[in-house]
């Protein structure tokens, strides 16, 4: 990033902050320079990740893709939903990644065998190959994908629950129960009003996709590690990341033993992937006032969207 386009440049004094200068000087070259993008790689990942959502998509309407295969297209609502909001994650990442001058890949998409992985899919990522170099940077790249994500999962929700049917389930019917996180009540309340309890949402695959994109959302902020959340929970409490990341595995853990025990699994993992966050490469440079604000959004964002109780069974 040159002087001239950087948005941490000095004022006209160009008085040093707390002992350091006020501009992040560009670290290093490390290593020999990053190889070309892998499109053959990337655009066979995400075709696999199509056609698995796709038969994804179709069991969950019921379609037995070996004796009916011409009926798959029907999990095409599903999948290129789903596809749509994880490619916005994503790139959300991607773009303000890029406008960081950040050496960062495209998306990868993981797919995934539609049985026993009800959605097709482990998710999509990016790699970023260079150093953060302070953290604004760090909030606007953490943040971005989230947001972008939920903004477009939002319209999702709302067509796909126009589109869904409200039944009356007699008591004892036996089946897999969602949970609803804050935001998806309000958006449920919106086009259905207040059900009785006996009354359930049959929801179409549009729904379920921006479900999933709320559940994506969430998973992504937990404030543990590297994680997106862990990006925002160190660029706003640099100094208690490591004590937030531990509390959020703790309340995992609870979540686990209290609700559903899939949080148990997910603790594991974060544990695993370490809880532990590098500072970016000009710690010392402060966040400004509106990504102060854009961390609270997100903090919110997460609170809207985490739900302890994802899936249930009745």
């Amino acid at each position: 990033m040159s002087r001239e386009d950087s948005p941490f440049s000095p004022g006209p004094s160009g008085e040093p902050f707390g002992g350091f200068p006020r501009v992040c000087p560009l670290p290093p070259e490390q290593g020999p320079p990053s190889p070309p993008p892998r499109l053959g790689l990337h655009s066979a990942l995400f075709l696999a990740t199509i056609v698995t959502t796709i038969i994804a998509g179709a069991l969950h309407q019921g379609v037995n893709p070996l004796t009916n295969p011409w009926e798959i297209y029907r999990g095409m609502p599903f999948s290129f939903t789903l596809i749509l909001i994880l490619g916005a994650h994503e790139m959300g990442h991607y773009l303000v990644s890029r406008r960081h001058h950040l050496d960062v890949t495209l998306p990868y998409f993981i797919p995934a065998p539609p049985f026993p992985f009800i959605i097709g899919t482990f998710g999509a990522f990016i790699k970023i190959r260079s150093p953060i170099l302070d953290k604004r940077a760090l909030m606007d790249v953490g943040c971005s994908g989230p947001l972008v994500g939920v903004v477009v999962s939002i319209p999702v929700v709302l067509v796909g629950l126009w589109l869904s049917e409200v039944k009356v389930m007699p008591q004892g019917s036996a089946g897999l129960i969602l949970g609803e996180p804050l935001l998806f009540q309000g958006l449920s309340w919106l086009i259905f009003g207040f059900l009785p309890d006996d009354h359930h949402i049959i929801l179409h695959p549009m729904a379920f996709a921006g479900w999933i994109g709320f559940l994506v959302t969430a998973l992504n902020l937990l404030p543990v590690g590297q994680l997106d959340g862990g990006h925002v929970a160190y660029a706003l409490f640099p100094e208690r990341h490591r004590q937030i990341s531990w509390t959020c595995l703790v309340g995992l853990v609870v979540c686990g033993l209290l609700f559903w025990e899939g949080w148990l699994v997910w603790a594991v993992l974060l544990y695993l992937m370490g809880v532990r966050h590098p500072p970016p490469y000009c710690d010392w440079v402060p966040l400004d006032r509106r990504r102060k604000i854009l961390g609270l959004i997100t903090v919110i964002v997460f609170l809207l969207t985490f739900n302890p109780t994802p899936f249930m069974l009745e």
